[in-house]
């Protein structure tokens, strides 16, 4: 059977790929052997530099001009190549490694900088700078601008409805009023700062041979100052140098990073919910999109699809981000390989997260709040006043406000009346009774606008 989308094993390659295109330039098998050359090619030009380093001397610039361009035009031919490699290596990284001197043979006036290709390098010296640029790079180019998005999506319905007062519920049960404005409001705030925390984290790298001591640098070339080398090059490339690991860069910025991820993941899903929730209560509409179906039996239906599909993606790529995160800065001694197969999973879950970014975005487009249900919602129940009605009591020095307003409202309905002629008889100035009884259950949301629209 020849691979297509109908019969890819994963959903995203095959049901959700033209979602999630926008990640395969960093988390395809391609991309990766693509990452590998850029970073040969980044500590072959390094040392090319270092004068200490001899035997290998300043690259001329046509060969540094045929690296450079063998990598930003790696393409599919370069990859069947690559593999065709490793068909006789069994080793991927070594594989790239091959590929950089079949390319750079050409050139005839750099044959001695094909022995320089990984020189003094375990894979991973490769490997965990090629990851963390990638997930940097995805980070930086697809998740955050789609983040953003979602962030002024839900800003603009944050103004839209900054004034539109709703029943709160606290236990499921209602509760003091605020606006639907402002509810939305408290969902920007969050992301706003677990976007910040995201791109916020600075990735680490390491170049330092098998076990993190320079021990083959050193034997070839014991004057250098092989850590200030690898700073270099760590730090060339944008990355924050390590200069404690084993063979393995520990990855713990990548933790950090997936840590980040999944709880802004976190945020989303209670939108998710709470969205499905208000939508089954009627206080939201969809607006429903022609030819659609929402149910194979019944014709009526407009389904919540697009949030169940955002938590639902939100949820599964949560679970790779926190496995990822909880294993891979774990390493028996000096060196595993569990990270390796572990790695090979980051665009899973960055290809989940952004379809629940892009879910979430697409159900907010078709969201209309029902005012008149909102405000009659409201109108049915008069009872969340008695807070403001006690709290006024507590401050003129009424004992038992609280118990009062207890026995008048705790699991019952009262209206307008009931609770007009309770402010009636209270000892406290007219001025006061006439501001309680003027308020109702949609003016009765303290700054629950201005903070909306603060927002």
């Amino acid at each position: 059977m020849e691979p297509s989308a109908l019969n890819a094993l994963s959903p995203l390659d095959g049901r959700y790929a033209a979602s999630v295109n926008r990640l395969r330039p960093f988390f395809s098998e391609a991309a990766l052997m693509r990452y590998r050359a850029r970073v040969e090619v980044a500590w072959l030009l390094t040392l090319s530099r270092e004068p200490s380093v001899g035997g290998l001397g300043t690259l001329p610039a046509d060969a540094v001009n045929l690296l450079q361009e063998a990598v930003a035009g790696f393409g599919e031919a370069d990859a069947s190549r690559v593999k065709d490699i490793e068909r006789t290596t069994n080793h991927d990284v070594k594989a790239v490694e091959y590929w950089l001197r079949e390319r750079l043979a050409g050139c005839h006036n750099a044959v001695a900088a094909g022995e320089f290709i990984h020189f003094a390098c375990t894979s991973e010296d490769i490997n965990n700078v090629s990851y963390a640029l990638m997930v940097r790079e995805a980070r930086d180019q697809v998740l955050l601008p789609e983040i953003d998005g979602l962030i002024e999506e839900l800003r603009a319905l944050a103004h839209r409805y900054a004034d539109t007062p709703m029943l709160a519920r606290t236990h499921g049960q209602p509760a003091s009023p605020t606006t639907l404005g402002k509810e939305l409001a408290n969902i920007v705030y969050r992301l706003q700062r677990a976007r910040t925390v995201l791109a916020g984290v600075v990735f680490t790298a390491k170049a330092n041979g098998a076990v993190g001591n320079y021990n083959a640098h050193l034997a070839a070339y014991p004057q250098v100052d092989w850590p200030a080398v690898a700073q270099r090059f760590i730090e060339g490339l944008g990355l924050r140098f390590n200069p404690y690991t084993i063979q393995i860069e520990p990855h713990d910025t990548l933790a950090e990073a997936f840590d980040a991820l999944s709880r802004l993941n976190s945020v989303l899903i209670d939108l998710d919910r709470d969205l499905w929730g208000y939508m089954a209560l009627g206080l939201f509409r969809q607006r429903p999109v022609a030819g659609e179906v929402g149910s194979s039996t019944m014709p009526h239906k407009v389904n919540p699809i697009d949030f169940e599909n955002s938590e639902g993606n939100l949820g599964l790529a949560g679970a790779v981000l926190r496995h990822l995160s909880e294993r891979l800065p774990i390493s028996r001694w000096q060196r595993d390989l569990t990270d390796s197969t572990l790695l090979r999973n980051v665009g899973v879950a960055f290809g989940h997260s952004l379809l629940g970014f892009v879910a979430c975005r697409r159900g907010l487009r078709k969201l209309e709040a029902d005012e008149a249900r909102l405000a009659e919602e409201l109108e049915q129940n008069w009872e969340v006043l008695g807070e403001a009605v006690q709290t006024v009591m507590r401050r003129y020095g009424i004992e038992g406000g609280f118990e009062q307003l207890k026995t008048l409202t705790r699991g019952q309905k009262i209206g307008r009346e009931a609770l007009q002629r309770f402010i009636a008889g209270l000892p406290i100035p007219e001025t006061e009774k006439a501001r309680l009884s003027a308020l109702t259950p949609s003016t009765y949301i303290g700054k629950a606008a201005d903070l909306a629209r603060g927002i």
